[in-house]
Parts: structure tokens; C-alpha cells; sequence
């Protein structure tokens, strides 16, 4: 990042990229994102599921080092650094694999998804795991190493959530704040002084359409708009005038 002052005017959050590279340009685009006056929050998946997730990681990582974007860690960046770190092979890379790792696994490689996904065996899926820990380490290290939540004066911003029942949020398990669903949206959150915005659980699952929701106790924004799973993209506003919207649909190109 140059030393050059900039007049932060607005935060653009945006969660569950899911290596859906030419959605998230598109969605910065349509936003028109200008580091000299926005804060960019990204608060957690950038890889499975999506088809380019290399790409999504290089992003993030310039993103954050020229222009000092807040990037989260969420349950899918950790389960693939569990995956590909990991030399039990057993149940963490299947999990991870079944959950949309196929196809982080084929953008690395340069490979067809479904070849990965349906030809690949064993023993060739493990030495593509060796290769991927020595050739991005720098990756994997970017991932393992994200914080877990980011903070202004009004916003706590996670990727899945935290728990409204602990006195301090702060001392809940990596797990909660990258994985709580029920205990978290179910009930209000007192706990924090500030509005929480999320991603994790897609929209569709408050409302009837994929955009963001506002919880009707203002204590909760929910962003994640299920792209990997055909839907859109949000990007949430926060201004001076208060929220605005901007979304692309799965496909758009902007």
C-alpha cells in the first residue's frame, strides 16, 4: 500500500465468492470500486464450488496487500487448508473434496472439474496435493493465517456469525465464527453493541429472494446470495447515506 492518504468514504462487504472470479469483478464494477475512497471487506470463501478459485486467491492476496482490504477466514478456506495440509488422508480430504474442493482442486491443476471430480484416483489426487503445499504455500499460508472477525464502530463484521448467549463473543471457537447457523440467526444479538454482517447461510434462507436481508431487530445483515449455487452475488454499501444493494447474477459478466 503506497503512502499516499486516502479518504475512506464508503465500506463495500462482500462474502462467499466461492471462485466465482468473473462474478466478483463484475460485482466490484457495478459497485465502482475506487480504493482511493472504499473500504473493501471480504468476509470469508473465496474457494469450492466456483470455477476459479486460483484466480479468487491471487485476487484476494493483491487486494489486501495494495490496498489494504480486510479479508476473513470462512469454513471453506479452512477446510481446504485442512485438506491440503494435512498428511492423514482420511476423512479431511474427503470432506473437503465432497463439499466443492473438486473444483479448487481443478483450478490449480488446469483441469476439468468433472475429470477431477469423477477420474481423478487416489493416489494422483494425493500427489496434486503434495505439489499444490510446495507450489502455493504462499496460499495456503495467506488462508490459514486470516483473522476471524473485523470490527468498526457500528459493524462486526464474520463470516458465519457468533454466539448471542456468551457474555464476551470474542472468546467463541474458530468454529462458531466460521460455521454457527441456528444459534446465531434465530436469536437476537445483544452481545456486541454493534450490527453483525455475515455471510454462510444464504438469504434464501430469511426471505424469499437471494438479496441482502436486514433482520427486523437491526441487529443482523445477511449477505451471502448463494452464487455458487445459481443465484447472485451481493455487495452491501455502507455510507454516509446508510445501506445501498448491488448484486450480479451467476454468469454476469458486468
Amino acid at each position: 500500500m503506497t503512502g499516499k492518504e486516502w479518504k475512506i468514504i464508503r465500506t463495500l462487504v462482500i462474502s462467499d465468492i466461492h471462485g466465482c472470479y468473473r462474478e466478483f469483478n463484475a460485482l466490484l464494477r457495478k459497485a465502482g470500486y475506487n480504493p482511493e475512497r472504499d473500504k473493501l471487506v471480504l468476509i470469508g470463501d473465496y474457494v469450492d464450488r466456483g470455477p476459479n478459485s486460483k484466480a479468487i486467491v491471487d485476487q484476494v492476496m493483491s487486494l489486501h496487500a495494495e490496498y489494504g482490504a480486510v479479508v476473513l477466514k470462512g469454513n471453506h478456506d479452512k477446510m481446504a487448508c485442512d485438506a491440503l495440509l494435512s498428511d492423514d488422508e482420511d476423512k479431511l480430504d474427503l470432506h473437503w473434496l465432497n463439499n466443492g474442493g473438486f473444483y479448487t482442486l481443478a483450478s490449480y491443476v488446469g483441469a476439468d472439474a468433472d475429470f477431477v471430480q469423477q477420474d481423478l484416483g487416489w493416489a494422483e489426487y494425493i500427489r496434486i496435493k503434495h505439489w499444490i503445499r510446495q507450489a502455493y504455500k504462499h496460499h495456503l499460508d495467506f488462508l490459514s493465517s486470516l483473522p476471524l472477525y473485523h470490527e468498526t464502530e457500528d459493524h462486526l463484521f464474520v463470516h458465519a456469525g457468533i454466539d448471542p448467549a456468551l457474555t464476551d463473543w470474542r472468546t467463541q471457537r474458530e468454529y462458531d465464527f466460521i460455521w454457527i447457523r441456528e444459534p446465531f440467526y434465530n436469536h437476537p444479538v445483544t452481545n456486541t453493541g454493534k450490527t453483525v454482517v455475515f455471510g454462510h447461510t444464504p438469504t434464501l434462507q430469511f426471505q424469499d429472494e437471494p438479496g441482502i436481508w436486514f433482520s427486523s431487530h437491526g441487529d443482523k445483515i445477511g449477505i451471502d446470495g448463494g452464487c455458487a449455487y445459481g443465484e447472485q452475488m451481493n455487495c452491501l454499501e455502507i455510507g454516509e447515506e446508510g445501506y445501498k444493494n448491488h448484486s450480479v447474477r451467476l454468469g454476469e459478466s458486468g
